[in-house]
């Protein structure tokens, strides 16, 4: 869509886009997108790539994705992020010019758009990209490109896109945070202040149950940073208390040895929603060891009415905050098995007063419609300053869309 002639006519409505990194599969940021399309039914999508299929594809209801020239590139179906190198040329072509309001979706290239000075770009940050700041060591360590020729590569592919992260975060012109610790992470990377929305999470489906709470669980991907071993670790000096691992990852088989000869862990894999669900709502307590951006999973525990025993740094501080009135959960300070299994005696000693009301309240802070609300607020404001500052933009129907949470 590009639109300039009637740019300036009175009475028209506000034109949005939307831009996001990547669409191949449903996960964190797709959820995000998601609920932006519903806040804004009539924004047109860009995205460096498109490959979504089959239900993942549902949340996009119909609309055409306007993609880069690396949707066409040689095997970027299987292996788009191979051309991570040229993702920042590729957003920059986008011809935005018939906007008014850009959004952009951005854990890597996405708010490196180029726009003029009579638009808006309000840019939700899930993360500033983490490889190429200050996980750069461990990223180059988990790829085996410490050394050598692969290493030099990447390190001189990192530094150009260091380069271009900070100066396409001049063309933002309102910065929102899915986090405080992400905030944080955008102030000391591109020295810009930001608000915090937290994203949005299907609090509706995930519900408390009324079985007998048992068994502690962690969910996540069995990969290094998630630090599923710590957990594992801490209960095979719990023997008296069950574990069920929840996941898949390219660590499973280290997390299957760790847990062989713990009669009281138990692997399950990847589960099913229906079969995730129930075993949430069966919890007794939800055990998180990763530094987290946010936290969705820990979010979809709450609302099944389970408290949390969690890392404390991270977006989990923001979810479990000890100062907000009665606990949900127990924080601890260190990624080790001692920290785990001295939270799980704490949470035991404290249980009581972390009922599933209190744990489900605490989760509705979350949802679809509170993060809606957060969004079109920042928006109306950066929509305001833009026209006290005199840019054309029109005042009608510059207010987004809502749908209550229980409709979602």
């Amino acid at each position: 869509m590009k639109v300039v002639s009637d740019r300036f006519v009175p009475g028209r409505r506000l034109r949005v886009a939307i831009v996001h990194e990547w669409l191949d599969t449903y996960a964190g940021s797709e959820r995000v997108l998601e609920q932006l399309l519903r806040s804004y039914p009539e924004a047109d999508v860009f995205a460096v790539v498109d490959f979504l299929t089959g239900p993942d594809r549902e949340m996009l209801r119909g609309r055409k994705v306007t993609t880069s020239f690396i949707q066409r590139l040689p095997g970027a179906r299987k292996r788009f992020r191979n051309y991570l190198q040229l993702m920042p040329i590729a957003v920059e072509q986008f011809d935005l010019a018939g906007y008014d309001l850009i959004l952009s979706s951005h854990h890597a290239v996405a708010k490196g758009v180029i726009t003029g000075p009579d638009q808006v770009h309000v840019c939700y940050v899930h993360s500033p990209m983490r490889y190429a700041w200050d996980m750069q060591a461990e990223y180059l360590h988990q790829s085996g490109m410490e050394r050598g020729l692969r290493s030099l590569y990447a390190r001189w592919l990192l530094h150009r896109l260091r380069g271009f992260d900070v100066r396409s975060a001049n063309g933002v012109d309102l910065f929102i945070a899915n986090s405080r610790y992400i905030a944080r992470r955008i102030r000391k990377a591109y020295r810009r202040d930001a608000e915090v929305v937290a994203p949005p999470v299907d609090v509706q489906r995930f519900q408390p149950g009324h079985d007998t709470r048992r068994d502690y669980v962690v969910v996540s991907r069995m990969v290094p940073y998630k630090r599923v071993d710590l957990v594992v670790e801490a209960f095979r000096g719990l023997p008296d208390r069950r574990l069920l691992v929840i996941g898949d990852g390219t660590e499973r088989e280290k997390i299957a040895a760790l847990a062989s000869g713990a009669p009281n862990i138990e692997l399950l894999g990847r589960l099913p929603q229906d079969a995730l669900l129930r075993t949430l709502q069966q919890a007794r307590a939800f055990v998180f060891a990763a530094e987290e951006d946010f936290g969705i999973a820990m979010v979809e525990a709450q609302a099944c009415g389970t408290p949390l025993i969690v890392y404390g740094r991270g977006g989990a501080a923001d979810i479990i905050d000890p100062d907000a009135g009665p606990p949900t959960g127990v924080l601890f300070d260190e990624q080790t098995p001692e920290a785990i299994r001295n939270a799980v005696w704490r949470f035991e000693r404290d249980e009581a007063l972390m009922t599933p009301e209190r744990c489900r309240a605490n989760a509705l802070r979350f949802s679809p419609d509170a993060f809606a609300r957060g969004i079109a607020e920042a928006v109306a404001r950066a929509l305001d300053e833009a026209r006290r500052n005199g840019a054309p933009i029109p005042a009608t129907d510059s207010q987004p869309i809502f749908h209550r949470h229980g409709a979602l």
